[in-house]
C-alpha cells in the first residue's frame, strides 16, 4: 500500500465503493449510520490523514477536522478551583476529555496555585513542548488570563474575568447564554403581579455574574420598572475572592438585614448564591416562597435537593462539552482564525421556590 491512504484504499479494505467511502468521511448523501461509523472507523485504523472526527452530540453526524502536524498531542486544563460534581463544568469536561481521546489527545490538569497566579507564572507540572492547546476553567484573574494569551498556545476560556469593561481577552471564549432566560423569568414575574426584583451575586466576579446582571437590569428596563438599589446585592466583602465562602454569607447576612423591605423576588447569579440566600432567610424567619421568590442559575445537583426546591436555569455542559472540542480543535488548525466568542443555550426551569 502507498504511503499516502486513499479513499480507494479504504474502499478495497472493506469492499465497498469509492463513493461510499467518500460519502461517510465527506458527510454527503444517503448513507447508513452504521455503514458510516464502519467507515470512519477503518479510515482512523489506517491512518487517512485528511481527517479525524468527533462525534456531535446527539445528531450521529461526524464533523471533520485535521488532525495536528506536530506531536503535541496534550490538552491542558487550567483552574484556579476545585471542579465538584456540582460544579457545571465537570459535566462538560467528561464530554470534553471524551471527544479528545476519540481523536488521539491526553488530558492533563493544572490547578494554579495563588502565589502561581500572583507571579504570573506557569504550573510545574505542566510542559509546554507537549501541549497542543489549554483550556481554561475558573481562571478569573485579568493579569494571569492576559499573561497566557501571549503564549503561543491556542487557548480556549469558559467563562471569563469581566471583560467588557477593559481590553477584551485574545483568545477564543465559551459561554453558556446568561441573559435570555433572565429576560424570560423576569417578564414571567411581572405577570404575575411580582414587580418588586431584585439580584443578588457578585457581578465582577465573573463575565458570566455580570451578563446575568444585565439580563435583570435590561429586562426591569425593558418592563418600564427600575432596579432599586437596595435590592441589589452585587459586591462582596473586602478580601473575599470567590463567593459562597464564609466571608461572602457574612457579607450577604449583613446587606439582607439592611432591608427594609424585602423585594417580591431575587434573583441570583448561580445557585451556591440562592443555597446561602435561602439559609440566610431561615435564620432570619423569612419563608420561600411564601415571603419572597427565589431564583438560582446553574441547576446544580443541590437545586433539586433544597428545601423548597430552587428554581433556576440548566446550564447544558454536553453541548459546552462539544462546542470546547470544537472551538479549541479549529483554532489548533488554524491560529489565524479571528477570536471567536460562544454562547450556548440555557434552559428555565421553575420549582418550589416560585410557587412551581
Amino acid at each position: 500500500m502507498a504511503d499516502r491512504v486513499t479513499i480507494q484504499d479504504i474502499a478495497d479494505e472493506l469492499g465497498v465503493s469509492r463513493n461510499t467511502v467518500s460519502k461517510a468521511i465527506n458527510n454527503t448523501g444517503l448513507l447508513a449510520d452504521a455503514t458510516r461509523e464502519r467507515v470512519l472507523k477503518k479510515a482512523v485504523e489506517m491512518g487517512y490523514k485528511q481527517f479525524s472526527y468527533v462525534n456531535i452530540y446527539g445528531s450521529g453526524k461526524p464533523e471533520v477536522c485535521l488532525p495536528p502536524e506536530t506531536d503535541k498531542r496534550e490538552i491542558s486544563l487550567f483552574t484556579s478551583n476545585f471542579i465538584g460534581s456540582s460544579h457545571f463544568a465537570s459535566t462538560m469536561l467528561d464530554k470534553f476529555q471524551r471527544e479528545l481521546s476519540n481523536m488521539g489527545y491526553s488530558f492533563t490538569m493544572h490547578r494554579l496555585q495563588e502565589h502561581e497566579i500572583e507571579s504570573l507564572s506557569l504550573p510545574g507540572s505542566y510542559n509546554e513542548d507537549r501541549t497542543a492547546g489549554i483550556i481554561c476553567i475558573e481562571m478569573f484573574d485579568k493579569n494571569y488570563c492576559h499573561m497566557l494569551c501571549g503564549l503561543d498556545t491556542p487557548i480556549l476560556f469558559v467563562d471569563t474575568p469581566v471583560t467588557d469593561l477593559d481590553r477584551p481577552l485574545k483568545a477564543d471564549c465559551l459561554y453558556m447564554d446568561n441573559q435570555t432566560n433572565i429576560g424570560c423569568f423576569v417578564h414571567e414575574m411581572i405577570r404575575r403581579g411580582k414587580k418588586r426584583i431584585g439580584f443578588i451575586g457578585d457581578i465582577m466576579h465573573c463575565q458570566s455574574f455580570y451578563e446575568r446582571f444585565l439580563g435583570y437590569r435590561n429586562a426591569m428596563f425593558r418592563s418600564g420598572l427600575s432596579c432599586p438599589q437596595e435590592y441589589c446585592i452585587t459586591a462582596n466583602q473586602k478580601g473575599a475572592k470567590i463567593p459562597g465562602y464564609e466571608l461572602y454569607r457574612e457579607y450577604l447576612l449583613k446587606e439582607i438585614q439592611k432591608l427594609e423591605k424585602l423585594p417580591d423576588v431575587f434573583i441570583c447569579a448561580n445557585d451556591f448564591a440562592a443555597v446561602d440566600t435561602m439559609n440566610i432567610f431561615k435564620q432570619l424567619g423569612i419563608r420561600v416562597p411564601q415571603d419572597v421568590y427565589l431564583c438560582g442559575f446553574d441547576d446544580s445537583p443541590e437545586s433539586h435537593v433544597t428545601s423548597p426546591t430552587l428554581t433556576t436555569i440548566h446550564i447544558h455542559s454536553q453541548i459546552m462539552g462539544f462546542s470546547a472540542v470544537h472551538l479549541l480543535m479549529s483554532r489548533i488548525k488554524e491560529p489565524s482564525l479571528n477570536f471567536r466568542r460562544i454562547y450556548t443555550e440555557t434552559s428555565l426551569i421553575y420549582r418550589e421556590s416560585t410557587e412551581d
